[in-house]
């Protein structure tokens, strides 16, 4: 079950902690949970070089081992999953958190945008990548326990894959309940492979030193920080820890992190590298060999099951990540449809899942194995965690005003490990890794030209808008026409007159014995108070305006907010209430504030986005929409 990080953290009693413990296994940890399916596999059998050797296996352990510390248990756990935007992590959340901190600094607060869109980019370019590789890691254990039947890995793949994209719409309620004990299942097993592969060579915990990565660095000078390239592969879904502490909290994303699955990792990688000081040619699939005979088709159904999971946590994450991007203003409102009636953070966008959808199959049939999608892998993700380490920098410093005595040694060295693992996956760009790269890119521009189109197209709009007390005192000289019922007029600017109501006037010649002036304002927190929701002012000659403030997880329900508003007055009875939107249609042209072509693409995104109407759950009976065309 999924819950609110509220519900979470401070209604532990109605819940068991268990119950949330096994949730948050199923949720948070399909991705890094999967990644011993591929990790050494690629290091040892890549085209890193590394030798199948005593020295080299220990150092590529303790390289993985101390990967795992550092980055996952002191980075995130530690410090980034404190970094909630009332509860809410991910991406956009800590964006807006870094947006707040750096409101008196506006070109920091400019650069920590960009970061955020940096990284919300490639973490859909990562939303690809991550459910091929993960599947195909999965399927291709079926080549060892069966011969001949290597040609039957890529179709199997995609029938999982495209199965999975498929039954997005129906939602994940029912099945989801599995998740869980699937996932505690996939983590035992982990575990007690590992077990049985140490015992076979105890040896192999030296590895546990640290100084065998620094030897390792040394002896292999010119191989050091490249080989980070594949041992990232172990850290794949770190940030999923964060965006996903939204449904269960820290602590019972801590708690099972620490408890169960860093220990279970820990003993199966291990226990590869004790299979691999036995027996070298096991570097072609440590993972499954190093599972009895008996055992292997149990593992792969097993382990298909696991990567199906790990990869609809990561479509979820797309979904999320695509709404709170939508209620900030950063990326085009699409139709959002919800798939519980019990949890609000389950939603299918359909655009997101067949553009996602695409994405895989193309990468499955272009890459066609695990080990050549892993040369693609790790640039999306180590570009996401650099910008997270970037942005949460910001938010210690500025928000929370840790000192910075304390602060900067910490935080650089976050930087440069991160550093290094970007610098190590930067040459995958060439070898396969452009794909997330160009993905990110063409994200990064739709998401920057949609906010800009819209500052300067409500910029065009003010040119010409009339200030609402001028309007007003016009209406007491010259009274217009009033008909009975209440106007809902809804606007960009809460201190201009709605272009709509002027079209209105201009070719109905009636105005309501009720105006409303309503402005939809987002805001940058998670959710907002009932009490908090709305802002009405009074101008007289049955004029009103009303904010109504949303966060970007909460959903613009306008008829239902504004059946909130008790003021004398003012009757938003559905039948005596009519919506009135403005359709502005974009014209191109070469006018200062945008190049031609970005103009061209806003105004296409423009035309194919999700209107006020749906996206605010207007009543589809009471809307009256008056178009106007605007030059940009």
């Amino acid at each position: 079950m999924v819950q609110t990080s509220s519900q979470a953290e401070s209604g532990q009693s109605a819940a068991k902690p268990i119950s949330l413990l096994v949730a948050a296994v199923g949720v948070v940890y399909g991705d890094i949970g999967t990644s011993p399916l591929y990790t050494l596999k690629e290091v040892f059998s890549g085209d890193y070089g590394v030798p199948v050797n005593h020295d080299g296996v220990l150092g590529i352990l303790a390289l993985i081992f101390w990967s795992l510390v550092w980055v996952v248990s002191i980075k995130y756990m530690v410090f980034i999953l404190r970094a909630d935007n009332q509860g809410e992590g991910g991406t956009m959340a800590l964006t807006a958190l870094a947006r707040r901190a750096s409101a008196p600094y506006p070109k920091l607060r400019a650069v920590m945008v960009v970061c955020g869109l940096i990284g919300a980019a490639l973490f859909y370019g990562d939303s690809m990548i991550t459910p091929a590789i993960s599947v195909l890691s999965a399927v291709e254990g079926m080549e060892l326990a069966f011969e001949g039947i290597d040609h039957w890995v890529v179709p199997v793949a995609l029938v999982v894959l495209v199965g999975l994209f498929l039954i997005q719409k129906h939602g994940t309620a029912r099945i989801g309940i599995f998740f869980g004990p699937v996932m505690v299942t996939w983590f035992v097993v982990l575990g007690a492979l590992g077990v049985h592969g140490i015992a076979q060579s105890p040896e192999v915990l030296k590895a546990l030193n640290p100084m065998w990565a620094v030897r390792f660095f040394i002896v292999h000078p010119g191989m050091g920080v490249t080989i980070l390239g594949a041992v990232v592969l172990a850290l794949t879904g770190a940030e999923a820890l964060y965006a996903d502490m939204g449904h269960f909290g820290r602590k019972p994303i801590a708690r099972a992190w620490f408890l169960l699955v860093l220990p279970a990792l820990v003993l199966n990688y291990f226990g590869q590298g004790a299979l691999l000081l036995q027996n070298a040619e096991a570097a072609r699939n440590p993972f499954y060999l190093l599972a009895p005979g008996w055992a292997l088709i149990p593992l792969v159904g097993l382990s298909t099951l696991a990567t199906v999971i790990a990869s609809q946590a990561v479509i979820s994450g797309a979904f999320s990540l695509t709404r709170q991007a939508i209620q900030l203003g950063y990326v085009p409102r699409m139709q959002i449809q919800h798939t519980s009636s019990d949890e609000q953070g389950q939603i299918y966008i359909g655009a997101v899942n067949w553009a996602l959808m695409v994405g895989v199959v193309l990468l499955v049939l272009g890459f066609e194995s695990s080990g050549a999608l892993a040369s693609a892998y790790g640039v999306a993700v180590t570009g996401t965690m650099l910008m997270t380490t970037i942005l949460v920098s910001t938010v210690m410093l500025l928000l929370w005003k840790w000192p910075p005595v304390l602060a900067v040694p910490v935080l650089l060295g976050f930087l440069f490990v991160d550093g290094l693992f970007f610098a190590a996956n930067v040459p995958k760009i060439v070898q396969g890794g452009a794909f997330p790269v160009l993905a990110g890119l063409v994200l990064f521009i739709l998401m920057t030209t949609w906010k800009r189109g819209k500052q300067i197209l409500v910029e065009r709009l003010d040119e010409g808008s009339l200030p609402l007390p001028l309007f007003i005192g016009s209406i007491r000289v010259q009274p217009p026409h009033r008909v009975e019922g209440t106007a809902v007029f809804l606007t960009a600017r809460p201190d201009a007159v709605p272009h709509a109501l002027l079209h209105n006037m201009l070719h109905n010649q009636v105005l309501h014995n009720q105006v409303v002036l309503l402005t939809v304002v987002s805001e940058d927190m998670p959710r907002v108070p009932a009490q908090q929701r709305f802002e009405v002012e009074t101008y007289g000659e049955g004029f009103y305006r009303v904010l109504l403030h949303f966060g970007f997880m909460d959903e613009p329900d306008v008829p239902a907010a504004l059946k909130l508003c008790h003021l004398e007055g003012l009757d938003f009875s559905p039948m005596r209430t009519t919506f009135f939107l403005s359709r502005e249609t974009v014209i191109p042209s070469r006018l200062v504030g945008m190049a031609h072509w970005r103009a061209m693409l806003f105004a296409f995104l423009l035309k194919n986005a999700n209107g006020n109407l749906r996206f605010f759950n207007l009543p589809l009976n009471r809307v009256i929409e008056l178009g106007t065309q605007v030059e940009i």
